[in-house]
């Protein structure tokens, strides 16, 4: 099918008479220096190599540039616009040109946007591994991209992990496009499977997952979800496990609304140098099947760097899970763990709190926080792209996870004695690599401060994951 081109005019008029390009690597080249003097207008916007994506769904991305009303707005809105073409997920590459305007309807301070595109193929497949939660992992999937010509897209993963996780995974995605809001509709079935040696259990969920996604600003800074999920659990014991943990075994049906709220100003997420994050996730259960309770976290983050080569963290982390009824139970998959390279290292994976048997029941509140002193690889010159790979690493971190009874009630001074009885800490040091821009290696060696007897500790730790405490 032969490209079209997609024109978009403007009836306004306006002046200009100069010459730019502007590309994927945001490289201008213009004898001009300041950009603000320069009086410009967008006359027409031009989208080159469109074949399937409808008029609409463009027209709706690019139009801001037409509020320009001199060349730096010309330049900064068409780094957005590019931003905004790529999100689509509709094409491989997106380019731009800025030209002078020509034809019968040019101004004299007009100038010609040329979006330069070339969308993606109907179908496309991918193998690759992945890495989270302590789990090197096998990826393979595929994908219809711009189904529909809207950014619609149809998704199949299949993804066999070395600790016998396993997940299949199918998905249908709607983008809608308003101004200022950004809103993305995911409906998902899913099968996945997991073991949990530490806590003496095998669970396979098969479920559906309606997520509706939005973004409040055009940044990104702070990201909403709503989601509801029903999910069929089954929980199988293994090995020797404790009646506590055989009691929970069988399958449950949860039905949940969760809310997920996400404020990140980092510079960055693996190795940020400055900026805050703070996500707050509330879940209700008990819409329905026989599971039912009401469970919050939160997860803050900030970061400061005295130096160019020296960045300080201090994260924390906090989760209280309640019942909803005497009708309806906690299932040991709902509580809260803690211990492993993931959140308090120097310890072993669920390697803190409540034991039974040796195995880690859980617990339906804890804290945790850590402070961290990051630190560039130490002869190697900042214009070196392989020391940004790398942070030599420095933390103290510690943390608590228990059981509050209803029992309990209002009883604060109980409260208090409970968070801080039992606290475990622990300092080291090591050094974490990038994985691409959403996954990090650490190898550290720890040294356990204050610990339970029951708890099982490390020296010697080797992690990946996507998030970390």
């Amino acid at each position: 099918m032969k490209s079209k081109t997609k024109i978009l005019e403007d009836p306004n008029e306006t002046l200009f008479n100069n010459e730019q390009l502007f590309t994927d690597d945001y490289t201008i080249k213009s004898k001009s220096t300041n950009f603000k003097d320069i009086k410009t207008r967008v006359d027409k916007i031009h989208i080159d190599g469109v074949n399937r994506t409808k008029h609409d769904i463009l027209t709706s991305q690019v139009k801001e540039l037409f509020g320009a009303k001199n060349f730096e707005d010309v330049i900064f809105n068409s780094y957005k616009v590019l931003g905004k073409l790529k999100s689509l997920e509709c094409f491989n590459t997106v380019e731009v040109h800025i030209d002078t305007s020509h034809g019968i309807d040019s101004t004299p301070e007009g100038v010609e946007v040329t979006f330069k595109v070339r969308e993606l193929n109907r179908v496309m497949g991918k193998i690759n591994t992945m890495f989270g939660n302590n789990e090197a992992s096998l990826h393979i999937g595929t994908k219809a991209p711009n189904l529909f010509g809207r950014a619609e897209k149809l998704q199949i993963d299949y993804v066999c992990g070395h600790k016998n996780l396993s997940n299949i995974n199918i998905s249908a995605t709607k983008p809608f496009f308003t101004e200022g809001l950004q809103k993305v509709l995911t409906a998902s079935i899913y099968d996945t499977s997991s073991e949990y040696s530490w806590s003496g259990y095998k669970q396979n969920d098969k479920g559906f997952l309606l997520d509706f996604a939005f973004n409040v600003n055009e940044y990104g800074i702070l990201k909403q979800n709503l989601q509801y999920e029903a999910v069929v659990r089954e929980v199988k014991s293994i090995k020797q496990a404790p009646f506590q943990i055989l009691e929970q075994c069988g399958p449950t049906l949860k039905s949940c609304f969760r809310y997920i709220c996400n404020v990140d100003k980092r510079d960055q997420s693996i190795f940020p140098s400055t900026g805050n994050l703070l996500q707050i996730t509330t879940e209700v259960a008990g819409c329905g099947g026989n599971i039912g309770f009401l469970k919050s976290e939160a997860i803050t983050q900030t970061n400061w760097s005295p130096h160019e080569s020296i960045t300080f963290q201090l994260s924390a982390q906090v989760g209280i899970l309640r019942e909803m009824s005497n009708d309806l139970k906690i299932n040991i998959v709902d509580k809260f763990f803690l211990g492993g390279p993931l959140n308090i290292r120097g310890f072993d994976i669920r390697g803190c709190g409540p034991k039974e048997q040796g195995y880690s029941v859980g617990g339906n509140t804890y804290w945790a926080i850590a402070l961290h002193l990051y630190s560039r690889l130490p002869f190697v010159p900042r214009n070196n792209n392989f020391s940004d790979f790398f942070r030599l690493h420095g933390f103290v971190n510690g943390g608590n996870v228990y059981n509050i009874s209803s029992k309990t009630g209002n009883n604060y001074e109980e409260h208090l004695k409970m968070i801080t009885q039992n606290i475990r800490c622990a300092a080291g040091c090591g050094i974490a690599f990038k994985l691409g821009n959403a996954a990090r290696v650490e190898l550290n060696f720890c040294l356990p401060l204050k610990f339970h007897r029951s708890d099982v500790h490390k020296q010697i730790q080797l992690g990946l994951g996507l998030q970390y405490l």
